[in-house]
């Protein structure tokens, strides 16, 4: 048993917190027998979690990351894991101060004083601060945000009935706040992003399955603008809307108590008002005996703070025991050779500077989700026009962006700590060159999702990979040629700017001093012609718009709109004046584009009819596709040959509808997958089912369990949950060549070749087009056409199509 610590006395180990990572902490030190105190603010254990909203089903993640602790932890309700947690301390003899409120933490002669807000002091050897961030709640920003109305927590969902209420927040508490809620209350969650990108996969499924069945409303891409009595304003993508609704429960997250960290002698490594403490790998901050665990420490997860309370005591007691994802992350380096893990890790912080920001704990977790590759010279690591969307950083060696496709010698080469891939991850198209191993190279491939996380959640991560794509980009699609160095005034006056679907970029009319180089997303440009817009044509990422004006000194002549959410790079006018003029070949490059838009534009205006049918390519969200099926009605005689071409290819099931769908003159526009940049079907697959093959079809592979994720997620409806068709008797086939049912044994035969599958007890699995990816001489939707109606276009042939249509 382990002898309480009175006041005045020190002891060996005062935890602050009794969340997951503190209780874990003080479980173990009363298990060795270590001198310890356990001081809690609150009359009850991890307040954190007894704050949770009652009933709430608590996962267990990361699934790979074993536990370890002398408090058990699995899945489960809240009360079920709380109640278990007070049973074991009380087992364990836990030496816990409840009431206990720390106001300030001091180090003095070897020893800390803890001081709290009731007069007592406390003193220690050692402190662990496993605070979490929760007794920080971020607020919202906007007028009224303090209203009576508001609250920033929910402990009960039952106490309300019949109202109507606003979630704001699109993580996992918003996400279980607003299905519990709307069990008995109508119920509204707003997202500002168009996706619920930080969500745990469970909570993903469980908010999109809620939105598709009606239960609960979402307004994406939207942000609070300002609270009134009874009301919610909200700045969307079509511009203001009002919610009148009886409460608003933001969860907007936490941030560090910064304030109170700093007295305690803990320094950040930035200003960001997102950073966190920076720790060693052994949780010691800066101020010798002074450790940091759980989320203060960038681990958030349940199970990461758990273990690192168990750790830490074992490094506070002198045993240099391995973190447990250790041999997760050894089994990744073993390519390496004999590289120690530590060392790896330290290496990856000194050399690469985009992970520079985050500390070992948030590095360690971007790794775990990484992949390494040991590529000797010459091997590729991806090829031009390829659809992947990773992004690799180098370690150690050397690769070649090959520029020109026509000539493999002409490259870039990139050191240790450059990174590349940043373009595909941001505009969700092709990639842009070939890059291919120089030298002996590891390289780091991190997925898209784990990117999309830092880039939101770590603001250094953001910047620096925006500073560097920046110049990039221009480099690729403005300035091909010409030197980085050349471009360095132009790059570090230039900004990026985000505009949401329908957004004016321009107006006709307006003074030009600035152009705008179009990163992900894409643009219409149209004109005032007889008293009426005219759509004049389409613009996809990787091309530039704004440059006429420049060139001319003449007033805006067009007017540009985002086709949907959309990305720039906003280039001042001067600088890029400046360059032409010290860039000959591109100044020439630039006017023969200046020229062919005007010919483009006068074509255009002679056909305003062709301008409509790119406005309705683009309402029907054809724009948002990389592969587009279309009809053009004047040629189609419904012989459905498509159809059937598409169900004889894929065992029975045709993957497209031709008639349904809108049509505009003689353009249709089938149910069939336009293979978005960004796929939303993508966005919630629990068995990673749903791929990009190399040449951009989006597909399903035989893993799909049939959870109907994807085709509640798709916006355009061409994703089915089907079984596989019933076998038919085919009288030819069984007397000429033996094969399927005879007469009568389709259920005999079902049995015998499908798994012991009936035709009724058959799972429904998700089918879509795959653009017969595995077949020669492509779709055959369109080999099948006998009058070629039937085509398939990428957005950037959208124009053609426009001018061919009758």
């Amino acid at each position: 048993m382990v002898r309480g610590i009175g006041l005045g006395e020190a002891c060996k180990i005062a935890i602050v917190g009794s969340g997951p990572g503190g209780l874990s902490a003080a479980s173990h030190a009363a298990k060795m027998g270590v001198e310890h105190v356990l001081l809690e603010r609150t009359d009850h254990l991890s307040d954190t979690i007894y704050k949770y909203q009652r009933g709430k089903y608590v996962m267990a993640t990361p699934d790979i990351l074993p536990l370890r602790s002398d408090v058990s932890f699995t899945a489960g309700k809240r009360e079920a894991i709380l109640d278990k947690w007070d049973q074991q301390c009380r087992d364990l003899n836990l030496n816990v101060k409840f009431k206990a409120d720390v106001k300030s933490i001091k180090k003095d002669n070897g020893t800390f004083s803890i001081a709290l807000t009731s007069g007592q002091t406390f003193h220690a050897e050692n402190v662990v601060l496993a605070i979490g961030l929760q007794g920080n709640l971020n607020k919202l920003a906007c007028p009224g945000a303090d209203h009576p109305t508001v609250q920033y927590q929910l402990d009960d969902p039952d106490l309300y009935e019949g109202e109507t209420i606003v979630v704001i927040g699109a993580g996992d508490a918003a996400i279980e706040n607003a299905v519990a809620l709307a069990k008995q209350n109508t119920v509204i969650i707003v997202n500002r992003r168009d996706e619920f990108a930080r969500a745990k996969q469970g909570n993903l499924a469980l908010i999109l399955n809620a939105i598709e069945k009606g239960d609960v409303q979402c307004y994406y891409n939207s942000s609070p603008a300002r609270i009134e009595d009874g009301a919610l304003a909200l700045d969307t993508a079509e511009g203001e809307a009002i919610i009148q609704c009886h409460r608003i429960i933001a969860r907007l997250g936490a941030s560090a108590p910064r304030k109170f960290v700093e007295s305690c002698g803990i320094s950040f490594p930035n200003n960001d008002p997102s950073a966190l403490p920076e720790v060693s790998s052994t949780y010691e901050s800066n101020v010798p005996g002074l450790y940091v665990i759980g989320a203060l420490g960038g681990y958030p997860l349940i199970k990461q703070a758990m273990n690192q309370g168990y750790e830490v005591v074992e490094y506070i007691m002198g045993n240099r025991i391995a973190p447990a994802d250790q041999p997760l992350l050894q089994r990744k380096f073993q390519g390496l050779g004999n590289a120690d893990v530590d060392a790896v890790i330290a290496e990856v912080r000194r050399i690469i500077p985009v992970f520079a920001g985050l500390n070992p704990l948030q590095l360690r977790e971007t790794l775990l989700d990484s992949d390494v590759h040991v590529l000797a010279p010459g091997e590729t690591v991806f090829n031009r026009n390829d659809y992947t969307n990773t992004f690799f950083t180098i370690l150690r060696g050397e690769v070649g962006i090959q520029l020109n496709p026509n000539d493999s010698s002409i490259m870039v080469k990139l050191p240790p700590g450059a990174f590349f891939g940043e373009m595909g991850l941001i505009s969700g198209r092709r990639r842009t060159a070939t890059v291919v191993a120089t030298k002996d190279c590891v390289l780091l491939e991190t997925p898209r999702r784990t990117m999309l996380k830092l880039i939101q959640s770590v603001d250094s991560v953001r910047r620096t990979l925006d500073q560097t794509a920046i110049g990039r980009q221009v480099q690729t699609h403005l300035a091909p040629g010409v030197p980085l160095e050349a471009l360095k005034d132009l790059v570090e006056n230039a900004e990026i700017v985000r505009f949401k679907p329908g957004e004016t970029i321009f107006r006709q009319g307006d003074q030009g001093d600035d152009m705008h180089l179009i990163r992900s997303g894409s643009c219409t440009v149209s004109m005032r012609v007889a008293g009426r817009d005219i759509v004049m044509s389409y613009v996809p990422s990787g091309n530039y718009i704004g440059e006429m004006a420049l060139l001319s000194d003449a007033p805006r002549s067009a007017t540009v709109k985002a086709a949907h959410a959309t990305e720039t790079i906003r280039i001042k006018g001067d600088t890029f004046k400046e360059l032409l003029d010290n860039q000959p070949k591109l100044k020439a490059s630039v006017e023969a584009k200046f020229r062919e838009r005007i010919m483009q534009n006068e074509q255009m205006q002679r056909r305003p009819e062709a301008g409509n049918i790119i406005q309705f390519l683009i309402d029907q969200g054809v724009g948002e596709g990389t592969d587009v099926l279309l009809i053009d009605e004047s040629l189609c005689v419904h012989c459905d040959n498509c159809e059937k071409a598409c169900a004889e290819t894929h065992g029975g099931i045709s993957r497209l509808n031709r008639e349904a769908g809108p049509t505009f003159a003689t353009i249709h526009v089938p149910t069939s997958c336009r293979h978005c940049e960004h796929p939303h079907c993508m966005a919630d697959c629990p068995p990673n089912a749903i791929h990009r093959a190399q040449d951009g079809e989006v597909y399903i592979d035989d893993s799909c369990i049939g959870c109907g994720n994807c085709e509640r997620n798709c916006p355009y409806g061409v994703i089915q949950l089907a079984a596989a068709p019933d076998v038919k008797f085919n009288l030819f086939n069984w007397l000429l060549f033996g094969t399927g049912p005879g007469p009568g044994e389709e259920m005999k035969y079902a049995k015998a070749h499908h798994d012991g599958q009936t035709p009724s007890d058959k799972q429904k699995r998700a089918v879509k087009c795959d653009m017969c990816k595995d077949i020669s001489g492509g779709a055959s939707c369109v080999r099948a056409c006998p009058t070629g109606a039937a085509i398939r276009v990428s957005p950037e042939e959208f124009m053609s199509v426009a001018l061919l249509s009758k």
